[in-house]
């Protein structure tokens, strides 16, 4: 993946990204990446503004959340507040996940009599139509200005996947290193993996379907240990071990199964949490994106919406990471998603799914090796911007 040159004496156009927090930290955490990435990649001037300062602090302990400006990895961060808009709109302009930007900041735009390019970044989709979708403008009512909408995805007709230039080469040297991996989990306070030990790492909207789980591998023959965040799966844990008040630190176990509560981890150190564990229950966007470049067996929970929007988007997605697995595989994993999202017949097969263990950590491989092969949404992102500024 190349980055784009520009000569010195060349102004790089400035960037504005606005993130509206929907479901606590998949939106903030896909524009936090993508800051970061512009900045240390193409070396461009960015501000992020944030309606949830306490959100972003969450994925980012860098962050003060009482502080309206402040500056991180780069990266400019405005809280997004009526009283932090006075100022000259950017070059280029992106509204995360169709969040609406400010009335008074679209009038600037139009005063500055500066051409912009005005972006609205949709979720990651594997659906056939967004390639046909993918980069269309859509020009404003009133106002002499162009919206334009780009598309992650899947497809060469898309914008691609969110990821930096070294990311695989990172997590190939940490899961070769057993020095990085042990110094990893002793960061966490932590003892290394047992030698037959199987470490899950679990992030999931509210799920019952975890009860069935915790039940499996409690029962199970192999020891597993389950690695949860502060916050999540809460009631869950309080049923099935009895625990009234789950916080941080806490450890719980059971016949074969070991749960501990982690702290919210920077992405940095969430991203060594994909990289190490043998499985990966993520939810939303930006976990879901990240385990896939982990090369680890995983399994999403996405985002649910108002009557059903989001079954399509989620079968459409294993269509595509399905098509190459053995059809005794899929004919496994399917139902295992389904159910996992509350859609299917049953609860989760665990037992049934982890005998496919070799062909799914063989097949995430192999996903993620022809994934990295695309150009990265940053770097699509940056290209089609720099056209429409021209």
């Amino acid at each position: 993946m190349e980055q784009e040159t520009s000569t010195s004496d060349t102004p790089r156009p400035s960037w504005d990204i606005f993130s509206a927090v929907v479901d606590n930290y998949g939106d903030i955490g896909v524009c936090w990446r993508l800051a970061r990435q512009l900045v240390a990649e193409h070396d461009l001037k960015v501000r992020l503004w944030t309606d949830d300062l306490i959100s972003f602090q969450k994925i980012n302990p860098e962050i003060d959340s009482l502080l309206p400006v402040q500056v991180s990895r780069g990266v400019e961060i405005r809280q997004w507040a009526e009283s932090n808009l006075a100022v000259e709109p950017a070059d280029v302009v992106i509204e995360a996940f169709a969040c609406e930007l400010p009335a008074a900041y679209v009038a600037a735009m139009t005063k500055s009599g500066r051409r912009h390019a005005w972006i609205n970044l949709e979720y990651l989709s594997a659906e056939g139509w967004v390639d046909s979708h993918h980069g269309l403008p859509s020009p404003h009512p009133r106002l002499p200005l162009i919206k334009y909408f780009f598309f992650p995805g899947f497809s060469p007709g898309t914008g691609g996947v969110l990821v930096e230039k070294n990311c695989l080469e990172q997590r190939a040297l940490f899961q070769a290193d057993i020095q990085l991996r042990t110094a990893f989990w002793q960061k966490l306070g932590i003892l290394a993996p047992e030698k037959n030990e199987v470490r899950i790492s679990l992030f999931c909207y509210g799920n019952n379907s975890a009860l069935s789980l915790f039940s499996d591998w409690a029962k199970g023959t192999t020891p597993v240990t389950c690695l949860i965040p502060d916050g999540v799966a809460m009631t869950q844990i309080t049923t099935f071990f009895g625990a009234p008040h789950p916080v941080e630190g806490n450890l719980f176990k059971k016949g074969r199964l070991m749960v501990r509560i982690l702290p919210f981890l920077e992405q940095d150190n969430y991203d060594q949490l994909l990289w190490a564990c043998n499985f990966n229950f993520v939810r939303g966007e930006d976990s879901f994106i990240r385990a896939q470049w982990a090369a680890r067996p995983m399994v999403w929970q996405i985002y649910p919406q108002e009557a059903g929007a989001h079954w399509p988007k989620l079968r459409a997605f294993l269509d595509r990471y399905c098509a190459d697995l053995p059809h005794a595989t899929t004919a496994v994993l399917t139902p295992f998603f389904e159910a996992w999202n509350g859609g299917g017949a049953g609860a989760p097969d665990w037992e049934g799914l982890w005998r496919h263990r070799v062909t799914l950590e063989k097949h995430a491989q192999e996903w993620a090796n022809r994934l990295i092969k695309k150009e990265d949404l940053t770097t699509n992102l940056v290209n089609f911007c720099n056209n429409k500024l021209k």
